[in-house]
């Protein structure tokens, strides 16, 4: 059986940065489909169904948030995944994107363009599929984990009251190795 080629829809008014993923996407194995704002990429989504969207945030005409706001209310898109791509690496976009359940938040500069295909790719793979644990503030070890790592001791985000939750990102499916974090359910905030 062959594997079926993941299809990407790539956002963005940059033709240059729009034009160098979409040829590393497809060295990658993708299909691409390429959109030049907020609204064609909705448009393009709705027509085309990707199996992933990656976009920009400042574009004319619709921003992404807009965009992921308005994917999230038709029954058809608001399952894509999508990852974002920011120029700026504003810790509020960074903030706003959790909120909206954007899969990763990736800011250009300081993430090559081979680790963004990698990092989308592990979306559909064992490997970087991610987990959330609620666990017991009393139990055993959880009061020893946050005298170590100095955090409140009923394990409350210091931004909006709710109770933390272990986050684990499967690194390693055969070494079966995780990626651990403490984030909040609540405002998204991930805990450092």
């Amino acid at each position: 059986m062959e594997n079926k080629k993941l299809k990407v829809l790539i956002v963005d008014d940059d033709v240059e940065l729009r034009e160098m993923y979409v040829e590393i996407f497809q060295n990658a194995n993708f299909e691409v489909i390429v959109a030049n704002d907020g609204v064609e990429g909705l448009d393009k989504a709705t027509k085309e169904i990707p199996d992933v969207i990656f976009t920009g945030i400042v574009m004319p005409r619709m921003d992404g948030f807009s965009m992921v706001e308005s994917l999230q209310k038709t029954v058809m898109t608001s399952t894509i995944p999508v990852v974002i791509s920011s120029h700026m690496g504003r810790e509020e976009d960074r903030i706003r994107a959790t909120k909206l359940g954007v899969k990763d938040f990736i800011v250009r500069g300081t993430t090559r363009p081979i680790e963004v295909v990698e990092r989308i790719s592990s979306l559909f793979t064992q490997a970087g599929k991610e987990y959330q644990l609620d666990f017991d503030v009393y139990a055993q070890d959880a009061q020893k984990i946050a005298k170590d790592l100095n955090f409140q001791a009923n394990y409350l985000c210091l931004d909006c009251s709710a109770k933390l939750v272990l986050k684990l990102k499967l690194i390693n499916p055969k070494d079966r190795v995780f990626e651990a974090k403490f984030v909040c359910p609540g405002c998204g905030s991930v805990v450092k």
